[in-house]
């Protein structure tokens, strides 16, 4: 059952992303991976769950350098 769930995720990560939006996916999935297998061997759950967060944390640093250089508040 575990592993039919996991190739199932597995599956859907392939398919639903974009290499756009890979930014911050690769990172983000490491870190929670390995605490997910530190914090009760769910790994691969915290691997999706730091992939989003990284994808997240991403956006908002491109939203926020786009805000700057849109507003001129880019220089010191």
């Amino acid at each position: 059952m575990k592993t039919m769930l996991a190739m199932s995720v597995a599956a859907l990560a392939l398919l639903s992303t974009q290499a756009a939006e890979a930014k911050g996916c690769i990172k983000g999935a490491i870190v929670g991976g390995v605490a997910g297998h530190y914090a009760g061997h769910h790994g691969m759950l915290g691997a999706a769950a730091g992939c989003l967060y990284g994808r997240h944390r991403a956006k908002e640093q491109d939203r926020q350098q786009q805000q700057t250089q849109v507003n001129g508040q880019g220089r010191m």
